[in-house]
């Protein structure tokens, strides 16, 4: 058997496109800086967007990652797909807000990734979480076109 691998080209995102994207449910890999010696922490987490706003996530205020976004100051989220094509965007800013969150707030998040009647057991269950926002700063996308083999 052999695999065929077509070569791709790196197609950047349009400002539009990369905010449309983000702005899609994806679980996100976050990344903050752990210290002098250590690589980032990333871990997945679910997060809102809508285009041309700001960041924000939910956490428990004595989680690792709450603890160092407070101490940083900022942090990085990357989302992408693999099919149709191959897409991703990064985003990077400066926390701008760090609070406890309202249940309004979890409810959002609960809509945006749960179904209906999972909604009211995850707005219980996240009710203490702090909210995290952050402004985005720096951006990196690309659409990867078709990864596909044959």
């Amino acid at each position: 058997m052999s695999v065929v691998v077509h070569m791709v080209r790196d197609m950047p995102l349009s400002a539009h496109e990369r905010q449309q994207f983000l702005a899609e449910p994806h679980v996100a890999a976050l990344s903050v800086t752990a210290g002098p010696n250590r690589g980032p922490l990333t871990v997945p987490i679910w997060y809102q967007y809508a285009p041309g706003g700001l960041v924000w996530i939910l956490t428990p205020p004595e989680s690792r990652k709450a603890k160092l976004i407070e101490s940083s100051g900022r942090f990085t989220l990357l989302v992408q797909r693999t099919t149709p094509t191959t897409r991703y965007v990064s985003v990077e800013g400066r926390v701008t807000d760090m609070r406890p969150s309202t249940e309004d707030e979890v409810g959002q998040m609960a809509c945006r990734y749960l179904p209906a009647d999972q909604v009211g057991p995850y707005i219980e269950f996240a009710r203490h979480e702090h909210l995290i926002q952050m402004t985005p700063e720096r951006w990196l996308s690309a659409d990867l076109g078709s990864m596909g083999s044959s």
